[in-house]
């Protein structure tokens, strides 16, 4: 089960932080994604997580590349998605996903890839 939450309303250049609480799943061998979507198009993966026994590792669109840092644990139960420096653009309903296998993260671009998906969260960036 996933529960995302943190949107909100903020103005262009400002900060979001957004939680995705995960449970039931195994955070030695996990991938867990942030998506989002806007009306009329399709998901765009933003940002990955994935665990593997102790090792981490993180993965980013370009589109939010050194603008947002996802961080999380392999004891832990929740990844964070931390966006900094927001533009309008960024304004879309936030989904987090999760993939049994710390390979998904390699198939961000493909939200078939990851099969648990929590409720989104609205961030709206104001210019």
């Amino acid at each position: 089960q996933l529960q995302a939450s943190g949107g909100g309303l903020v103005q262009a250049g400002g900060s979001l932080r957004l939680s995705c609480a995960a449970s039931g799943f195994d955070f030695e061998d996990l991938s867990i994604a942030w998506f989002r979507q806007v009306p009329g198009k399709e998901r765009e993966g933003v940002s990955c997580f994935s665990a593997w026994i102790r090792s981490t590792s993180t993965h980013y669109a370009d589109s939010v590349k050194g603008r947002f840092t996802i961080s999380g644990s392999n004891v832990g139960s929740t990844v964070y998605l931390q966006m900094d420096s927001l533009k309008p653009e960024d304004t879309a309903v936030y989904y987090c996903a999760a993939k049994g296998s710390h390979l998904a993260c390699k198939g961000l671009q493909y939200a078939k890839v990851f099969d648990s998906w929590g409720q989104g969260t609205l961030v709206t960036v104001s210019s």
